[in-house]
């Protein structure tokens, strides 16, 4: 492993050190041997784990907070030029540095780094990856915006020449990677506070994929929109993949009553191996072609990245089955994009139910503005959907945008919609309607898995 750029530095705070990146960045930093402190808004169950490893950690953003022997502090794009952290930062020349940076020094370390980006999937890929390599005795070392199944764990520090982790366009954070291995999975239309339209984004992830070294790989979907656009100028090779088209393609694929899929794949016309997946849905067959021809140019065997393949069982939060109330099962998953919704749906429709409960926490304010009336059309497959206020994240004004607004826009597609202010609202109304072989779904980015947790345990 190559030197790390900040290894001269004993002393580091995080503000904001409770975020899924943020916390995972502290763990590696404390166990490559640095003093990590950290504060955040709440108390959470990741702001426990880490106390309970040895990090200090401070509910509340406050002055005192930064250590005066403190030497950087990191920060993500959500916390505020005027947080008072910053501003003890600045009055005792501590230097700066955005989350996103600190991520890509970091994969500097090491000589196979994989940089997963997309409007969706990032986390899933990502994870599916880091499986395949972890089940195949590679030792990665990874960084995941969500908790991997297999190590109950947003990272893992490894002793390989392997790193994995995710790349979020937000802000444009992914163009201070440099990966050896970059990945596109989608481009659609996102993070609207930031991104004026779907152009914007297009020539971010191609400067992403300038970015890779002329001796490293993009593997990208053959499907994206304008798709000689984004690999327009690179130096490095490009790996291509799609359900039926690329270098990398599907066919023969099969479904269990689980909605779990088995395929065959193929490279460039050529038979490599058979898949069979762990993990539900369409879109997993078009992250299993991309981890495939990871593994291909990384120098996996075919039988290897087949053990691998069926090795991953999912990460939390994605499709996650929490249990059962009633005799309704109860799934929950992060789907905040209409797209990733419908793709949600579709799943769900290949298995066995009576009826299907859907309820939909919007996340921030920008998002279910520009994207209104997709997510009006996106609940199609739902026999029933209820819809929470917005959760704001790091936003703090409306834009004049209300969850009510959604449940009109929904309701005049006839769809039998309701809209709750209160989790304990949406919960009794689902124990009043549900009944056994149904189905309810949680979706979003927020907090609504509360919801399914409760259920559960009802």
């Amino acid at each position: 492993m190559k030197k790390f750029a900040l290894s001269h530095i004993k002393n580091v705070h995080f503000t904001g050190i409770g975020g899924i990146s943020m916390s995972g960045l502290s763990e590696i930093l404390h166990n490559l041997g640095m003093t990590i402190t950290g504060s955040d808004v709440k108390e959470s169950e990741m702001i426990t784990h880490l106390e309970e490893i040895g990090i200090k950690v401070s509910i509340g953003h406050n002055y005192e907070n930064v250590p005066d022997n403190c030497e950087l502090l990191v920060y993500t794009s959500a916390v505020k030029a005027d947080n008072p952290e910053l501003l003890a930062a600045r009055e005792k020349d501590i230097e700066i540095m955005e989350r996103a940076t600190l991520l890509g020094l970091i994969m500097q370390i090491y000589d196979y780094s994989v940089a997963v980006a997309g409007a969706h999937g990032k986390t899933t890929t990502t994870c599916m990856i880091s499986d395949m390599l972890l089940s195949l005795g590679k030792d990665p070392s990874v960084s995941v915006g969500g908790i991997l199944n297999s190590t109950n764990s947003n990272f893992r520090l490894g002793k390989s020449e392997y790193f994995v982790t995710e790349a979020c366009e937000y802000c444009d954070n992914f163009l201070r990677f440099f990966p050896h291995v970059g990945i596109i999975l989608n481009i659609e239309h996102d993070h609207a506070d930031y991104f004026e339209n779907i152009l914007q984004m297009e020539n971010s992830f191609n400067k992403f994929a300038k970015n890779i070294p002329p001796n490293g790989a993009l593997i990208i979907n053959k499907n994206i929109k304008n798709y000689d656009k984004i690999i327009e100028g690179l130096y490095c090779t490009v790996f291509s993949y799609g359900l039926n088209c690329g270098d990398f393609y599907a066919d023969n694929i099969k479904y269990d009553e689980f909605s779990h899929p088995s395929f065959d794949i193929y490279q460039n016309g050529q038979f490599l191996l058979h898949a069979d997946l762990n993990v539900c849905g369409e879109h997993n067959i078009e992250n299993a072609l991309c981890a495939c021809a990871t593994g291909v140019y990384l120098g996996l065997s075919p039988e290897e990245i087949e053990k691998g393949l069926k090795a991953f069982t999912g990460s939390k939060r994605r499709f996650e089955f929490k249990g059962e109330f009633n005799g309704v099962r109860v799934y929950d998953d992060y789907a905040h994009h209409p797209t990733e919704i419908m793709a949600t749906l579709e799943t769900l429709k290949k298995m066995n139910y009576n009826k299907l409960h859907c309820v939909f926490q919007p996340h921030t304010y920008s998002r279910t503005k520009a994207l209104m009336d997709e997510f009006a059309s996106s609940f199609e497959l739902a026999d029933t959907v209820v819809i929470l206020d917005i959760f704001s994240a790091r936003e703090t004004e409306s834009n004049g945008v209300s969850s009510v607004e959604l449940y009109d826009k929904i309701k005049t597609k006839g769809k039998n919609v309701h809209y709750f202010k209160t989790f304990k609202e949406a919960e009794d109304f689902f124990k009043e309607i549900s009944v056994k072989n149904d189905m309810l779904i949680t979706l979003g980015a927020g907090d609504v898995y509360l919801i399914a947790d409760n259920l559960v345990l009802s």
